[in-house]
């Protein structure tokens, strides 16, 4: 079996892996019900007072079932997004290694770099699954309880329902690629212990302390660097103008995270001496 051969069939048994495990499947229905929870509780209470309330885009839905799609990303980004990030993007390395099987795996004739790359492709996938398994399902809800229309931006100016899915579609894919810099930090934290809990609290951890340090205006000069302080730039997509130099920078910030951590991960896994 040539190297090629071998690293297709360990990125496709890892892929198998990571989705079959029961814990990942009941992490994406969790995350699935966010945007139906959100719907049914916004669609009782539409007609009383307290209709209209709430944060962000949540005023916006029972107008628009389309705006559920953005309210709910906004839900799961503080918590429950980088939870799921960090349980798969921490148990990579460190999952192997607890459960005795990471040598076993590296005598596979792949080089270490292969395997770390087949783990970080498999949590970057799970990790877009998680944010799809979220907008899909407020997608259909907010079909269902509110109905689909044109969509009104931010700046009042409405476009045609379909431009209006492409812009929502954008939404989700910019919140997806927000996520590959955590994804690094929880592959590195994975490669640094045996106990795969504490590389998954780590990564938590990582996206928390960001976030806190973006309101501290004390250390505004940090911000822009920050891995969270431009994960609701996705708001452009909701401007009349999309100002891609905007979106961009956002991007440019977690390709930074990612080139470093990665870099720090490989380091890492390609000099450890396994064990287990």
């Amino acid at each position: 079996m040539s190297r090629a051969e071998g690293g297709s069939r360990l990125l496709r048994s890892e892929l198998s892996l990571v989705f079959g495990r029961r814990r990942n499947i009941t992490l994406l229905v969790g995350l699935a019900t966010v945007p139906l929870l959100l719907g049914i509780v916004l669609f009782v209470t539409q007609d009383s007072a307290l209709a209209g309330q709430g944060p962000g885009f949540v005023g916006r839905v029972t107008g628009n079932g389309l705006f559920l799609v953005v309210s709910s990303l906004v839900m799961c980004l503080p918590f429950l997004l980088p939870l799921t990030i960090g349980i798969a993007s921490g148990d990579a390395i460190a999952g192997e290694a607890q459960a005795g099987t990471l040598r076993y795996l590296l005598a596979v004739p792949v080089s270490r770099t292969r395997v770390l790359v087949v783990k970080a492709v498999a949590a970057l996938a799970f990790a877009g699954a998680a944010v799809a398994a979220i907008a899909l399902m407020a997608l259909l809800s907010g079909a269902v309880l509110f109905g689909l229309d044109d969509v009104t931006l931010l700046s009042g100016s409405t476009v045609p329902l379909g431009e209006g899915v492409l812009r929502i579609a954008g939404v989700a894919v910019y919140v997806g690629l927000s996520l590959t810099g955590l994804v690094a930090v929880g592959l590195f934290f994975s490669t640094l212990t045996e106990v795969p809990v504490g590389a998954m609290a780590a990564t938590v951890v990582v996206a928390i302390v960001s976030a806190v340090l973006d309101t501290l205006p004390q250390l505004a000069a940090i911000h822009p660097g920050l891995l969270t302080h431009h994960w609701l730039d996705f708001a452009e997509f909701l401007r009349l103008e999309v100002d891609w130099g905007v979106l961009g920078e956002g991007l440019a910030v977690q390709g930074a995270w990612v080139a470093i951590f990665a870099s720090l991960a490989w380091s890492r896994f390609t000099t450890a001496d396994v064990t287990s």
